[in-house]
């Protein structure tokens, strides 16, 4: 009984206390956004699709009903909207009063349609990639084999745009995501039968930074393969076999 008396002796002279003291405030209670999705978060969109009617969401705080933020997010190509093939995120963002924010997320697919690789090399490729350092060290492996997957999209008559130059290694192969793939590299067909082709600049590594260059470029269309070289200034090359899928 003692100890239980002195507790409450206690616990009286602490509310006095912060009762007193100005730089202690009491807590409040808050409400935290609820954002429900209304639909899949992972959505595959035909080939050749170029817009998503989004269902959006259902978000509310405390039982009100509040507007989210909505962010589309493009993970090769640059759209800010739902445009035609690559990967897209969007976040549904909601800040409630005490500036807390809640947040869900979905994924739309739109992939590239395959061409017949006579005349149009756009399509959705498996990536099996060989890395060789400045030293000459070479890695391969199975995480490094039929990564899913490298994207090719036509942007113009003849020039198409790649949606990682070095094939998904980093991407992929080492599991770091999107923001490691080296994006928006581009290629100019002058004869695709002939296999001449013409360079654009080259893409950044993403995360890691630095610049990748295409050095080669070879349509095998009887087997519908591509393969693909590069060079990362930081002193790696790559050379990607990609092999088109449906």
């Amino acid at each position: 009984m003692k100890t239980f008396n002195l507790i409450i002796i206690l616990g009286a002279l602490f509310l006095a206390s912060c009762e007193n003291d100005p730089g202690i405030e009491p807590s409040k209670e808050t409400f935290l956004p609820k954002i429900e999705l209304i639909g899949s978060d992972d959505v595959s969109l035909p080939c050749g699709s170029t817009s998503f009617t989004d269902p959006g969401v259902n978000a509310s705080e405390n039982g009100a009903a509040v507007t989210p933020t909505v962010t589309i997010t493009p993970r090769y190509f640059g759209s800010s909207q739902i445009n035609g093939a690559d990967v897209y995120d969007i976040s549904y963002v909601a800040i409630n009063v005490d500036n807390i924010p809640g947040a869900t997320f979905r994924t739309v697919s739109i992939y590239p349609c395959n061409g017949d690789m006579v005349t149009n090399i756009e399509g959705v490729y498996s990536s099996t990639v060989v890395r060789t350092s400045a030293a000459g060290a070479v890695l391969t492996g199975p995480q490094y084999t039929n990564m899913k997957y490298v994207l090719i999209k036509k942007s113009g008559a003849n020039t198409y745009q790649i949606s990682d130059v070095i094939g998904g290694w980093y991407e992929f192969g080492r599991a770091l995501g999107p923001a490691y793939a080296a994006p928006g590299a581009t290629i100019t067909a002058n004869n695709i039968a002939a296999n001449d082709f013409t360079y654009g600049d080259a893409a950044t590594v993403g995360g890691f930074g630095g610049a990748a260059t295409l050095t080669g470029f070879t349509v095998d269309a009887a087997n519908k393969q591509i393969v693909m070289s590069s060079d990362w200034e930081a002193g790696f090359s790559f050379v990607a076999t990609l092999t088109q899928v449906n």
